[in-house]
């Protein structure tokens, strides 16, 4: 195992409950000087002692270094080693490359815990939706800015205390930005993609408007509307032949499944043509949910799991666009904006000294192009569904 952080913790606790014939041989860690609950003869710095003891054939990489990840898991699958991995920065970054190598040296990587934590979607997506038209997989994929929302809305905190509330459980880093900006759900949700739809998309080439920007006026104007908002990646079929994904807050109504789905909790909706609308829910961060995920992937290499990426085979109709006509909710200080944006229709609008929203409806393509204008202070876009 490479890592023994809250998640690999998390795995041994599990392992060691249960007589699963399992055994870690050796923890490969950064620092050598951390007092560790084990002892000091399972764990190194040097990953050789796993990368190059042919005994060992299955390779657990739960790292925060995403490029570092990249070269273990890389040099584990060429070896012949199965690898268990949890980062979806990085199978997000390189995963087409990593297919093809998986297929070349006949090993599996298998990242069920990168996606969700204990909400089974990958083994789902390939196996119970893989002959499946799928309309649109979203929902809520980061528990960290969940957690955030859930205590403005719920408990009438401010944004900066619930976030430091946040940052002492452990549910958001000291620099939140990868999950209150939406990078988090957005590598989330093109591995997401990859399954439903079988396309390679880029996470630098996605948009993605997180919470940071959230300001009372949003909270009140959401609340007086019924609302509650959540960030909410999206993965949607169009037009027969285009997948258009994006990661933007949303103003969520009592009618949707996602609207109670609280604190540090998951949930993922898929709307498929035949199966209907099916939601799944779950913890979707921490030690233990996280762990489970791996541990239930270490389980299936034992019988020679491995992801078929079915979709791909079937794929050449479907090209990633962001040539889609959404609903939003703006709030600007500069008029301007509304003119760079070029609205398509334009619903609502309201003027107050110290707040203007409008309310209507815009191409993906403006907003994308517009990113650096709307990231600015004063400005926050929310998706109306």
């Amino acid at each position: 195992m490479f890592g023994f952080g809250v998640v690999g913790q998390g795995l041994y606790d599990i392992i060691k409950t249960k007589n699963l014939n399992l055994e870690i041989k050796k923890f490969v860690i950064k620092n050598a000087d951390k007092k560790r609950s084990l002892p000091a003869d399972l764990f190194s710095t040097d990953p050789e002692a796993i990368l190059s003891d042919p005994e060992i054939n299955t390779v657990v990489e739960l790292i925060d270094d995403a490029e570092a990840a990249y070269k273990l898991t890389v040099r584990a699958l060429r070896s012949g080693k199965n690898v268990v991995s949890a980062n979806k920065k990085m199978i997000a970054n390189h995963l087409e490359e990593l297919v093809d190598i998986q297929h070349e040296y006949g090993s599996s990587l298998l990242y069920e815990g990168a996606v969700c934590g204990s909400i089974p979607i990958i083994r789902n997506l390939e196996e119970y939706y893989d002959n499946e038209l799928l309309h649109s997989v979203s929902g809520i994929f980061n528990g960290s800015s969940n957690y955030i929302l859930s205590k403005v809305f719920n408990e009438n905190q401010l944004y900066t205390d619930a976030l430091k509330k946040a940052q002492e459980l452990g549910f958001a880093e000291t620099d939140p930005t990868l999950d209150v900006g939406g990078y988090d759900p957005k590598f989330k949700v093109c591995i997401v993609a990859s399954h439903a739809y079988g396309i390679y998309v880029k996470p630098d080439d996605v948009f993605n408007i997180g919470i940071d920007k959230l300001g009372q006026q949003d909270i009140r104007f959401a609340k007086e509307k019924n609302f509650k908002i959540k960030l909410i990646p999206t993965a949607k079929e169009i037009d027969g032949n285009k997948v258009v994904l994006y990661v933007l807050p949303r103003l969520v109504g009592k009618e949707s499944m996602l609207y109670n789905v609280e604190n540090e909790n998951n949930g993922v909706l898929v709307k498929a043509a035949f199966a209907d609308e099916q939601f799944f829910y779950g913890k979707g961060a921490g030690g233990h949910p996280t762990g489970s995920a791996v541990l239930s992937d270490i389980a299936a290499l034992r019988y020679g799991y491995r992801y078929e990426y079915k979709k791909h085979l079937e794929s050449s109709a479907l090209n990633y666009s962001q040539d889609y006509l959404i609903k939003v909710y703006l709030r600007y200080t500069d008029d301007q904006l509304i003119e760079k944006l070029n609205f398509n229709e334009i619903t609502e609008r309201y003027y107050a000294a110290d707040f203007k929203y409008v309310i209507g409806h815009i191409n993906l393509q403006q907003i994308a192009a517009h990113k650096a204008d709307l990231d600015q202070e004063g400005n926050f876009i929310a998706e109306i569904a």
